[in-house]
C-alpha cells in the first residue's frame, strides 16, 4: 500500500484550502470547479508531543520529526466514472494513494458555490461513493472477462489464483453495482492477495473530514451529525475542522502566535494536527525514535515490522547487516528521565531479528556490512 493519503471530494468543499493549510503551500484555490487538475503533493510533519518530551531530556543539536504525504486530488462530480469533469484522469490519481480523506462540506452560505446548488452532505457522500464504486466495477468486470484465459493457464500459480477470483469477482460485482464499497465485504488472506493487483479504490481505508464554518467549532452541527451516522455504518473515522480557521493559523509566523490564536478560540491544538495523526494511523504507520546529542529523530515504520526491516528505514545497510537493537521505550525516559536510570532499572533491552518494534521505541541499531 502506498504510504500517502489522497484528499478527495466534490468541487468547492474546501479541499485545496485545507491542503494549503496542511502544507503551508499555496495550492490553487478558486470559487469554481476543477481549479485543481494535476494533483498537488505535499510532505507534512507529523505532530508528536513525545518528540518534544524526548528533546527535553536528551538536548540534541537538531530535531527531525516524522513526515507523511498528502495528495490534493481535483473534485469529482456525478458521472466521473464515465469521464465527466475529466473524471477518469482524477480517478486514476486516487488509485495511486494508500488511503482516502473524503472532505465533506458541512457549512452553508452563498459565498461559495456548491456544485449541485444545495448543501447536503448525505447526497454529496453518496455521489462520491457511487462514482468510486462504478470505477471499481469497470475494473472488476474487465478482469472477469479475461478470467477464462487465466483458468486455462498451464502455470498452476496463475490458474489457482483465477479459481479463487472467479466466485469472488461475481460477489464484488454485485456489491459494487449497489454503490457499496468493496472494503465493507469480508475477505480472507488468500482472497485479499488475489485482489491486490486490481488496486480497487473502494478497498482503501477512508476518513471523513467535515469542513465547517467558524461558528461551528466546538458546537453541535446538524450536518456533521449526518456524516457521523454514515461513518458509523461503514466503520470510518470522522475529523471536524474549519478550513478557513486552519488557513489563518497556517498563515501566522510563529508557534507562539499560533498557540495564542488557538487559545483565543478555546482550542488546545489545530484540527489539522488531529487530521495528520489520524491519517498516519489510518495508513498503518507508527513511529520509532533515535536519540543522541547530535540529533533526535522520529522515523516512520509500518505497524508489525520486525527490527531488521525497521532498521532498513534508516538505511538498507542497517537491515542487510543487522546484528541487534538496543531499545528502551520513550515512556521509560519520561518516567526515569535519563538513559543511565533506564539501564539501572533494567529497562534497557537487547533485541534480535524477531523483535516486533513498538510505537514509541527509542532504538540504537548495531550492524556490520
Amino acid at each position: 500500500m502506498a504510504l500517502n493519503c489522497g484528499i478527495v471530494g466534490l468541487p468547492n468543499v474546501g479541499k485545496s484550502t485545507i491542503f494549503s493549510a496542511l502544507t503551508s503551500a499555496k495550492a490553487e484555490a478558486a470559487n469554481y470547479p476543477f481549479c485543481t487538475i494535476e494533483p498537488n503533493v505535499g510532505i507534512v510533519n507529523v505532530p508528536d508531543p513525545r518528540l518534544d518530551k524526548i528533546v527535553q531530556f536528551v538536548k540534541p543539536k537538531s530535531i527531525v520529526p516524522a513526515a507523511t504525504e498528502f495528495v490534493d486530488i481535483a473534485g469529482l462530480v456525478k458521472g466521473a466514472s464515465q469521464g465527466e469533469g475529466l473524471g477518469n484522469k482524477f480517478l486514476g490519481h486516487i488509485r495511486q494513494v494508500g488511503a482516502i480523506i473524503h472532505v465533506v462540506r458541512c457549512f452553508s452560505g452563498d459565498e461559495v458555490i456548491h456544485v449541485s446548488g444545495k448543501v447536503d452532505p448525505v447526497d454529496d457522500i453518496e455521489t462520491i461513493h457511487y462514482e468510486l464504486a462504478l470505477a471499481d466495477l469497470e475494473t472488476v468486470e474487465k478482469r472477469k472477462q479475461g478470467l477464462n484465459k487465466l483458468l486455462r493457464s498451464q502455470e498452476k500459480k496463475v490458474s489457482d489464483k483465477a479459481k479463487v477470483l472467479e466466485p469472488l469477482l461475481d460477489d464484488i460485482i454485485q456489491h459494487l453495482s449497489d454503490g457499496k464499497a468493496a472494503r465493507l465485504m469480508s475477505f480472507d488472506d488468500e482472497q485479499l492477495e488475489a485482489l491486490k493487483d486490481l488496486h480497487l479504490i473502494t478497498m482503501k481505508k477512508q476518513l471523513y473530514l467535515c469542513n465547517v464554518d467558524e461558528d461551528s467549532i466546538g458546537e453541535e452541527n446538524e450536518l456533521v451529525e449526518k456524516v457521523k451516522k454514515i461513518a458509523e455504518e461503514d466503520g470510518s473515522e470522522v475529523v471536524v475542522i474549519c478550513g478557513q480557521i486552519e488557513s489563518e493559523i497556517a498563515g501566522l509566523e510563529s508557534d507562539e502566535e499560533r498557540q495564542e490564536f488557538l487559545e483565543s478560540l478555546g482550542m488546545e491544538e489545530s484540527g489539522l494536527s488531529t487530521l495528520i495523526r489520524s491519517a498516519y494511523k489510518m495508513l498503518g504507520l507508527q513511529t520509532f525514535f533515535t536519540a543522541g546529542e547530535k540529533e533526535v529523530r522520529a522515523w516512520t515504520f509500518k505497524e508489525g515490522s520486525k527490527a531488521p526491516q525497521t532498521a532498513g528505514v534508516i538505511h538498507t545497510d542497517f537491515e542487510r547487516g543487522f546484528i541487534k537493537a538496543e531499545i528502551y521505550h520513550c515512556n521509560d525516559l519520561f518516567e526515569l528521565e535519563s538513559e543511565k536510570s533506564i539501564r539501572e532499572k533494567g529497562k534497557y533491552r537487547i533485541e534480535g531479528k524477531d523483535y516486533l518494534v513498538k510505537d514509541g521505541d527509542v532504538i540504537l541499531f548495531r550492524f556490520n556490512v
